[in-house]
């Protein structure tokens, strides 16, 4: 199944089209419900089909395709982007508009859930950043803009990814008990390849290092030597793990 759909958001506040949204539906009962976003310039599509490959019965994946925008980090040249970014990395330029957009789009999917399955996001290299931008406006209680946040998160995942907004976190969280309470709740997956030669294992680690200061004590990292800017199987195996005991999911039968 995918359909597409359209937000505003981003600099300029231009109008963004979203491209099409794969969904791979639970083969067995629906327990959780988990958004994934690819990586710049990528679609849904290829991250559903690994996903549905992924020995997880109980979920249900929800795979948008970001809005196609000019990138900063290509000269302004156009390509699929959650946001704008001029470099892969914590120390860049925020765009706080579009991360707001993205997440507000995320949070979106999930409304429509069914009260008792529990909702995540995911995410690689900029997808991983976006999501990681969502747990930080979830525990806040409100995207950057003011607007509340609507729904309740259970589990993020980040893959080569980084954190945005990251000076400007641990003052938010540390400014109130209710999001420092659901900071404390909130496990969070961070995996990095060593040899990442887009988002540097030094960005994926320094991330880890800021959610887990600002309150966000359930993250955990993990590093895979050798490992570029992409998946292998031994770490979707991993995530499959611990999504598994993080989500009290049933065991698959065989």
């Amino acid at each position: 199944m995918s359909y597409g759909g359209s937000s505003s958001g981003g600099r300029g506040g231009r109008r963004l089209e979203y491209g099409r949204t794969y969904v791979v539906r639970p083969k067995g009962r629906h327990q959780a419900t988990i958004v994934w976003l690819h990586g710049l310039g990528d679609n849904g599509a290829s991250w559903s089909q690994l996903l549905d490959s992924l020995p997880l019965p109980n979920i249900k994946w929800i795979c948008p395709t970001a809005p196609t925008r000019p990138v900063a980090a290509f000269g302004g040249f156009p390509c699929t982007a959650w946001f704008d970014v001029e470099e892969t990395s914590l120390d860049g330029r925020d765009d706080i508009e579009g991360l707001d957009a993205s997440a507000a789009h995320v949070a979106n999917l999930l409304s429509s859930e069914p009260s008792d399955v529990r909702l995540g996001i995911g995410g690689f290299s900029m997808g991983a950043a976006a999501a990681l931008h969502s747990a930080a406006c979830y525990a806040h209680g409100r995207f950057t803009n003011g607007i509340a946040y609507p729904i309740t998160l259970s589990v993020v995942v980040g893959l080569s990814g980084w954190l945005p907004c990251s000076r400007t976190l641990r003052s938010k969280i540390e400014n109130s008990q209710t999001a420092l309470r659901r900071a404390s709740a909130l496990p969070i997956l961070l995996n990095h390849g060593r040899a990442d030669e887009v988002v540097t294992y030094r960005n994926g680690e320094r991330s880890a290092e800021i959610l887990r200061s600002s309150g966000f004590q359930y993250t955990y990292f993990k590093a895979y030597n050798g490992l570029g800017h992409y998946t292998i199987p031994e770490e979707m195996d991993d995530v499959s793990k611990w999504l598994s005991s993080r989500l009290g999911l049933d065991r698959p039968c065989g």
